[in-house]
């Protein structure tokens, strides 16, 4: 392996962003310029990048993001909020902990933490700030439950990182050494975020009610009423079987994620056209325009990371990153706590999906030689990486959550600590116990 290389691309690319460059910039130059070294045709960058968009699975992206803007605006999320919000009683920090659960509900329509984030914000915070939580904790606990959004099924995020990951295999001292692993695939990576999800939200649910308890925040004065909670869920049924038609198409095996992400669309548009009778051609239009902006922001990266990782695997240098990670020590969890914090500390600074594109190649590599499930490691990756939108000083959710509220990022970021707390810790038990991603998957025959 060349060391100028790597100084080349790696110094190009940290020179870039130091200097305030786009990701996609930054990428992308460092990429020419080590192909330039090495006396590749630059035309090389214009082929790998046409390959990287002619995947059947990217397909989804596009339409998981057009769904989820036109369940907005259809009134879907609003409605899903309202039966989380019914749930929430006379239970010590019950308003906050309906917030997790609107999280949780949303992220399984839209697979995006900033969108969660603003949905489910803008009538929960100022709801908790009536009720007497503070606008601080208010906010905290939303940006903090934003994250779902990426983790719970459909995800952006799994997406990317069922890309990413499809052109590596493992190495033939891996196989030798730990056996045959499974193929990654969006499905799987679908099937298996759904117990994690649930395990994330526990853990901030958890922490909310001790933050609750110790700052007096009470429920509801109104006891807990089955005629609300139905009369909610009789009001929202529609938009609460969109993730029953979009989920249980995928893991009956009736479609595919693509394809699952074209019915969210025709489903929308009907539930809210016919049905519900809130979208109209301007509102389909708005939601086409943010589909637009988001994917071609997100596909732009897409080129210029999918260049930069290919250089990487043809010139084996994650091959030798873990390498040198696995000469420092082969524990098992020693490497998943340094994998784990590396992480934590790429969400601060950098977009989720720009890191997926970027570290797959470098990291996984290191999993399959620790023998290391990929599509357990893929998890355990996107539940690490959406912490970063609860952190300073990227955290995408922070910002969101602060025009909500009018709360200073600061006074927020501080208020979200204990909530990231949880998160890791969350993560840690994830990452220890394979069981809890892999279980749905095998039973349902992945």
């Amino acid at each position: 392996m060349d060391s100028l290389l790597i100084e080349i691309l790696f110094g190009t690319f940290f020179g870039l962003m130091v200097l305030g460059a786009p990701i996609t910039v930054a990428l992308g130059v460092s990429s020419l310029a080590a192909m330039l070294y090495l006396g590749d045709n630059p035309i090389k960058m214009v082929q790998m990048a046409w390959s990287s968009v002619g995947s059947f699975p990217l397909m989804a992206l596009p339409a998981f993001i057009l769904a989820g803007a036109l369940m907005e605006a259809a009134g879907l999320s609003r409605r899903l909020i309202a039966v989380a919000e019914s749930l929430a009683g006379p239970f010590t920090g019950g308003l906050s902990a309906a917030t997790v659960i609107a999280c949780l509900f949303f992220g399984a329509i839209s697979g995006s933490g900033p969108a969660t984030t603003a949905a489910v914000g803008m009538l929960m915070i100022p709801a908790m700030v009536r009720q007497g939580y503070g606008p601080g904790y208010a906010a905290s606990v939303t940006a903090a439950a934003g994250g779902l959004g990426i983790i719970i099924p459909p995800s952006i995020p799994m997406v990317i990182f069922g890309i990413s990951a499809m052109g590596l295999q493992p190495d033939p001292a891996a196989i030798e050494a730990h056996g045959q692993f499974q193929t990654v695939s969006i499905s799987k990576l679908f099937i298996a975020g759904f117990l994690p999800g649930v395990v994330m939200a526990g853990g901030l649910l958890i922490m909310n009610y001790i933050r609750c308890r110790m700052r007096g925040f009470h429920g509801s004065a109104e006891p807990l009423s089955l005629h609300r909670v139905l009369s909610a869920c009789y009001h929202g049924f529609w938009a609460l079987m969109a993730p029953v038609v979009i989920l249980g198409g995928i893991y009956s095996g009736y479609f595919t994620p693509t394809e699952a992400a074209i019915v969210a669309i025709f489903y929308t548009l009907f539930v809210g056209t016919v049905i519900y009778r809130e979208i109209d051609l301007g509102e389909v239009v708005k939601s086409l325009d943010t589909t637009t902006w988001l994917a071609g922001r997100v596909l732009l990266v897409l080129f210029t990371a999918t260049i930069f990782g290919r250089i990487l695997v043809e010139n084996n240098i994650p091959g030798v990153i873990a390498g040198g990670i696995l000469s420092l020590t082969d524990n098992l969890y020693v490497i998943w706590a340094m994998v784990i914090f590396m992480l934590l500390i790429v969400g601060m600074f950098m977009e989720t999906l720009a890191a997926i594109m970027i570290l797959v190649p470098v990291m996984l590599p290191v999993a399959y030689m620790m023998g290391i499930d990929p599509i357990h490691f893929g998890i355990v990756m996107i539940c690490t990486l959406s912490v970063g939108f609860q952190t300073p000083p990227l955290g995408e959710n922070l910002f969101i959550a602060s025009g909500i509220s009018g709360v200073s990022i600061e006074r927020i970021s501080l208020r979200a600590l204990p909530f990231a707390l949880a998160s890791i810790t969350a993560i840690f038990i994830i990452a220890i116990f394979p069981g809890i991603t892999l279980w749905l998957p095998r039973m349902m025959g992945y």
